[in-house]
């Protein structure tokens, strides 16, 4: 049997940020929670070996993640067409493109860091990602968009992870609006993601770009990434791999994604 080997000159770059009580999370959704439940010492064996261990719990859209097409609707209807009220229910969740269907990820990666064409610090918060930005960004980098491909968006935002109440900024943060978006999916990608955490231009009620990905176009979302070592290495094209977890009915899980280059 062949040997598989990466080959040596393979970066591996970690897209994830941490799990840690007090992290950010949007105020819709739960916050993480963790704590020990079982110390060293508690129970020793014969040996005077021990262990412990841990409970945690926590909203599906918290934290590093991907987004399941069910996670939004208009008028009543999901992606595709079915009414959401038929398909859905408290213990069983959505029956109808949740995020346990989501296959493996394993596609071509583009960066796009906007961040950097306009000063290199973090985005205001008032600043939306427009079709010229994008367009300027891939130019600048050398980079096309094609289909099927996972788009990912440098704000910045990423630097203020550690500082819950200065990520989340009262839901008040950079992304694109609706022309951004649908610059995207005019593309014909698989996800578009971002360091920030609603991935479009915030606030607005009718969250604009959610609906035209995940309902309209079929396109997940992925949102609170960790884009500053990928960009720093000016890695602009890679591997992007992530598997979200099996959560039946879910309308979104926590990912650890990588990008190979």
């Amino acid at each position: 049997m062949a040997r598989f080997e990466i080959p040596a000159n393979t970066r591996v770059f970690d897209l994830a940020q941490p799990y840690f009580v007090g992290m950010p999370h949007h105020p819709s959704h739960p916050p993480f929670l963790f704590g020990l439940v079982k110390r060293h010492g508690d129970y020793v064996g014969p040996a005077r070996n021990s262990s412990a261990s841990d409970a945690l719990a926590l909203g599906s859209h918290v934290g590093t993640h991907i987004d399941a097409l069910c996670h939004f609707s208009c008028a009543g209807k999901l992606y595709g067409g079915d009414e959401a009220a038929r398909v859905q229910s408290y213990a069983g969740g959505l029956e109808r493109l949740s995020i346990d269907t989501i296959a493996p990820i394993l596609r071509r990666g583009v960066l796009l860091d906007i961040a950097a064409r306009e000063g290199g610090g973090p985005l205001p918060e008032d600043f939306e990602i427009t079709p010229a930005h994008l367009e300027a960004a891939a130019r600048a980098q050398g980079v096309e968009i094609g289909a099927g491909d996972v788009v990912l968006l440098r704000t910045g935002w990423a630097a203020f992870f550690q500082d819950a109440a200065r990520f989340i900024n009262e839901v008040r943060g950079p992304g694109p609006g609706l022309a951004g978006a649908g610059w995207l999916s005019r593309h014909g990608i698989h996800a578009a993601g971002s360091d920030t955490v609603a991935f479009e231009k915030l606030p607005d009620a009718a969250m604009p770009v959610h609906v035209h990905l995940l309902v309209e176009s079929g396109i997940h979302i992925i949102e609170c990434l960790n884009l500053e070592e990928l960009a720093q290495a000016r890695v602009y094209e890679f591997l992007f791999v992530a598997l979200p977890l099996k959560l039946k009915g879910a309308t979104a899980s926590p990912i650890r994604p990588v990008a190979l280059a």
